[in-house]
């Protein structure tokens, strides 16, 4: 049974969001596009995707498990729906009460955000046979790019460089270890359907090509309900490199950009920055005009990310396109200025780009993402509670220089149900140095109780001297924390700080208990000073 509510926005909170959210401008749209669309997610995608429509003047809905009847991003919803228990496949998935909630709200469009339904072919059919508009590609486009073994053969027919590999179905493992021979070694299983580094292994032999098979295969099977798998070269040293486009129904299509992925813990990212420390202009340029190529291959509308992997020579390989707005796409925002909801509004809404100029499209800047995670970092395990202490870091040298895309607040629950990132924490400056030296000042001042986090992992990669160079591949974390993160480790210097530190608080402490009283002793900490 479907319940409303009107929300009774957050005030407060609405108030600190806004004030603080202009990385990409104010609005750009002075045409109608629609009255009230509703947003089938949870979290901070879903306070992301209300902050661009009310700059828009939409009226937003939001839907909700039980799990999260007093989330934040139901606050700040104009009116929000219940759609079922906490359970996914009974909430967020449950296509049957979410349009439910299209109709009795009056929604004249759904924005997906990314996960759930975002991917769904299906679920963009039902809504155009419904006459309600999907603020996203359209069905066609989303489901050749779905399909890793369909789009990469739609990649080559539009001159995308490709990964050497198997175009069709692999029947078995023994025809796995056929293909993987051929190919050479070592090769990549993974599934044809899906994503986020579900049904993938690496093998470096015939045994490791049996076993993987059945793991991968039994992995995606389990995952997405396709237990197809595809075999192809992997590249070795390589850096997840991606493209972002933006397209509109009238023809236009741009490609921002690039980000760079290639901090990963088991295939998902973890730290992201855009630009890329590895690519020179020409490349940028080859990698952009083979996205747009792609996107235009399949009649492509709306935003999405053309996925690479690069190798150490910068020879480029399609990966996959995500035909969604992607997590890491504030960094984007803040180096380009585009705000990437506005333009997957306006072209869902019939609208051209806010520029369709590709020279009009230049980089201001380096940006970093980190995804603060409740999990413990050293074995990336889940870590599910109450935030009894939650404080956001703030902007620091310049305005707007931090942003946090959160959907949590003090006293918010972290659900076992649900994926466990807290926020994701960007950082802008005029250059890398700049933007690290943001990022490292952020996750000083990030305050969160009541939940393990993976602030401390964040921080020591940030502060490596490799990061620090770019010298980074998606074996980054495998190879630095071999035995996972065990925290950091002190080097001669710091630990003497440390002890200087620890000395003069004892030397405070024997004076206040001398005196009897509070004496009026102040210490002034290296890394506070800029702080005033």
């Amino acid at each position: 049974m479907l319940i409303n509510r009107l929300s009774a926005n957050s005030s407060s909170r609405w108030l600190h969001t806004t004030a603080g959210a202009r990385y990409f401008g104010p609005c750009k749209t002075a045409e109608k596009t629609f009255d009230k669309i509703l947003v089938a997610n949870r979290g901070e995608i879903a306070c992301r995707v209300i902050r661009t429509a009310k700059k828009m003047g939409i009226r937003t809905v939001a839907v909700y498990s039980d799990a999260d009847a007093n989330a934040l991003f139901v606050r700040e919803a104009d009116e929000a729906w219940r759609v079922g228990p906490a359970p996914t496949s009974q909430s967020y998935l449950n296509v049957e009460a979410i349009m439910e909630a299209i109709s009795a709200s009056g929604a004249q469009a759904v924005h997906p955000g990314y996960g759930f339904l975002s991917e769904n072919a299906s679920f963009v059919k039902r809504l155009d046979s419904a006459g309600i508009a999907f603020i996203g590609p359209k069905e066609y486009a989303m489901a050749a790019m779905g399909d890793k073994i369909q789009s990469k053969i739609i990649a080559k027919q539009a001159g995308v460089n490709t990964i050497p590999g198997f175009d069709g179905v692999v029947r078995d493992a023994e025809h796995a270890v056929e293909i993987a021979e051929e190919i050479g070694y070592p090769v990549m299983l993974k599934a044809s359907a899906g994503g986020g580094g579900k049904g993938m292994r690496i093998a470096h032999s015939a045994q490791q090509v049996r076993e993987g098979f059945k793991l991968a295969s039994d992995e995606a099977q389990s995952s997405f309900g396709d237990s197809r798998i595809l075999v192809e070269k992997f590249i070795e040293e390589p850096r997840h490199i991606e493209i972002q486009i933006i397209a509109d129904s009238q023809g236009n299509v741009l490609w921002l950009p690039e980000r760079e992925c290639s901090i990963q813990r088991r295939n998902q990212k973890v730290i992201e920055e855009a630009p890329s420390t590895h690519l020179d202009a020409e490349t940028r340029r080859k990698m952009g005009e083979q996205a747009v190529a792609l996107a235009r291959n399949v009649g492509y509308n709306s935003a999405g990310t053309v996925e690479f992997l690069v190798d150490k020579y910068r020879n480029f390989y399609f990966l996959e396109m995500n035909t969604r707005l992607q997590v890491e796409h504030p960094i984007t925002e803040y180096i380009t200025g585009f705000d990437l909801v506005e333009e997957m509004i306006r072209s869902a809404a019939g609208l051209p780009l806010t520029t369709t100029d590709q020279n009009a499209v230049q980089i201001n800047g380096w940006a970093i993402e980190s995804r603060v995670y409740a999990e413990d970092p050293e074995k990336y395990l889940p870590s599910i509670g109450t935030l009894s202490k939650y404080q956001e870091p703030r902007s620091w040298q310049r305005e707007n220089d931090v942003r946090c895309d959160s959907g949590i607040s003090e006293g918010s629950e972290i659900s076992m149900y649900y994926d466990p990132m807290i926020c994701k924490l960007s950082t802008h400056g005029p250059t890398r140095a700049d933007a690290i030296a943001t990022m490292s000042h952020a996750l000083d001042r990030y305050l969160i109780k009541g939940v393990t986090h993976n602030i401390p992992l964040l921080r020591d990669v940030i502060a490596s001297a490799d990061f620090g160079a770019g010298h980074t591949t998606t074996g980054f974390l495998a190879e630095h924390y071999p035995q996972g993160f065990k925290g950091h480790r002190l080097t001669a210097e710091t630990a003497t700080q440390l002890a200087a530190v620890s000395a003069a608080l004892q030397c405070i402490r024997q004076a206040r208990e001398s005196s009897g009283r509070a004496a009026d002793h102040i210490v002034v900490l290296p890394q506070l000073k800029d702080d005033g």
